[in-house]
């Protein structure tokens, strides 16, 4: 199956590289490096908007090649030039077109560095592309020969989550992983005026975590069961008074990619990630993959299948 890695036409984007040559070289994938220029809303009489769109393909075109020689050369890589109406219309199209399982983009540039920024175009993509998305945090480095080695999947609603967990527990099992399942307790921070209040919020936050920890416990052992299962299981929970702080309540390693699920509100055939989903995305340390609830179904029937 193939990759589509969506690169930047001007050049810029190491991080997005750094991120698919990992995911290829553990699942063995080819990667079509793509870059789309978005065509223009009505051609011009003027032959300046010709000459325009010659120099966009110009340096695009240049762009690929500076990206193919960035990658390892023990990958295969297609490069791909491509009009489209928009970045995000033109990803979705070359993967249906190829049959690509995932499209791989990288963090917005306004984002801190080491965490997962969404832009226009990955934003556009996390809540509607039909195809599973990955993106890498801004400035994301590997080793050359960097494999996945975790898999860690958010857990947050026991209901409805078999699929992710089982999916993402084939897909950890094919690339030689490790599988943990991640849930996230956030307790906010009382204004400092209350003084009453909080041995309540810390019962309720208890009995969640109690919870899900005996829902996570269910779910590994589901996993146990599976004709081919990962090398390591483990269930944690992350615990802080934001989001940042619980993700960052866990340990993070090179090799980790963090793999979330598509909101039950949303169409089942494409990627939508609801409140909790965006938060956690949105402070992930490690690159992050958004799964549609038909790619999971489709990933755990192949887990349950072997």
């Amino acid at each position: 199956m193939t990759i589509v890695v969506g690169f930047d036409p001007d050049g810029h984007g190491k991080a997005v590289l750094h991120l698919a040559a990992m995911l290829a070289r553990s699942a063995d994938e080819e990667l079509l490096v793509c870059a789309v220029v978005p065509a223009p809303w009505a051609p011009s009489p003027a032959r300046i908007d010709a000459e325009y769109r010659d120099y966009l393909r110009r340096t695009a075109e240049g762009a690929l090649e500076e990206a193919r020689r960035r990658l390892p050369d023990d990958l295969p890589v297609e490069l791909l030039f491509r009009d489209a109406r928009s970045a995000p219309a033109g990803l979705v199209e070359v993967a249906e077109q190829r049959g690509a399982g995932l499209i791989v983009v990288g963090s917005a540039t306004r984002g801190g560095l080491g965490r997962v920024t969404l832009g226009g175009v990955s934003s556009r993509l996390m809540h509607s592309s039909p195809v599973a998305v990955a993106v890498a945090p801004r400035g994301y480095r590997t080793r050359p020969d960097a494999r996945v080695r975790r898999v860690t999947a958010a857990f947050g609603n026991p209901e409805g989550a078999d699929d992710l967990v089982i999916g993402a527990a084939g897909v950890a099992a094919r690339v030689g992983a490790a599988l943990r399942l991640a849930s996230f307790a956030v307790r906010p921070r009382a204004p400092y005026t209350v003084a009453v209040g909080r041995e309540a919020d810390a019962a309720m936050i208890a009995g969640w975590v109690a919870d899900m920890e005996a829902a996570a416990r269910a779910a590994l052992e589901k996993v146990e069961e599976l004709p081919v299962a990962p090398s390591r299981l483990e269930a944690v929970v992350g615990r802080g008074e934001t989001w940042d702080e619980a993700l960052a309540d866990i340990d993070w390693d090179q090799g980790d990619v963090l793999v979330v699920g598509s909101s039950t509100i949303g169409p089942v055939a494409r990627v939508f990630l609801g409140t909790r989903a965006d938060k956690i995305v949105s402070e992930s340390p490690v690159p992050v993959t958004a799964v549609p609830r038909r790619a999971a179904a489709e990933l755990a029937e192949a887990a349950v299948t072997g």
